[in-house]
């Protein structure tokens, strides 16, 4: 029990510490490509709604702390995108490269429209890019080509029991 809660906490704040103070500060990247989103993608398809959400509220909190955004911005941000994918768990594989590029396509757009939706309702945010803008466009190639790469990674750390196979 103890092991299942502490690796991806782990690994979350990894991701965070990579984002935040590696990727960040490289001078040439328009933006940075948002591994804490294809972890809470990861973890929500693999494990259900739940743990989507737990892991959204986790990886928002670290992302909270060490950035300049409004405390809970992102904490709200990737709980609703951990639960509403967990909601198709059942429904899509994370094998293969095709799937998870997809998803975490989709996943892009979801967050650039969640985030646009969330601060209509508080106008002291400023939104950080728009839709046809050449920084929206990198993040979105970078979650779309690092998606297969990071699931397989996250395969190798996650101790939930393979799905038996039917005889």
């Amino acid at each position: 029990m103890f092991k299942s809660i502490i690796t991806p906490v782990l690994i979350l704040l990894g991701f965070t510490l990579f984002e935040c103070s590696i990727l960040s500060n490289i001078v040439f990247l328009p933006s940075v490509p948002d591994f804490l989103l294809l972890c809470v993608i990861f973890y929500a398809l693999r494990h259900g709604k739940t743990t989507g959400e737990s892991v959204g509220i986790v990886s928002g909190l670290f992302l909270d702390f060490v950035s300049g955004c409004p405390f809970g911005l992102n904490c709200l941000l990737r709980t609703i995108i951990g639960y509403l994918t967990g909601f198709f768990g059942s429904v899509f594989t994370l094998e293969g490269i095709l799937m998870p590029a997809l998803i975490c396509f989709l996943a892009t757009f979801g967050k650039f429209f969640l985030y646009n939706f969330i601060t209509l309702f508080f106008p002291a945010i400023t939104i950080p890019y728009k839709l046809l803008s050449y920084q929206f466009g990198f993040e979105l190639f970078a979650n779309t080509m690092l998606a297969p790469f990071v699931f397989k990674f996250l395969h190798l750390f996650d101790i939930a029991p393979e799905p038996k196979e039917k005889k």
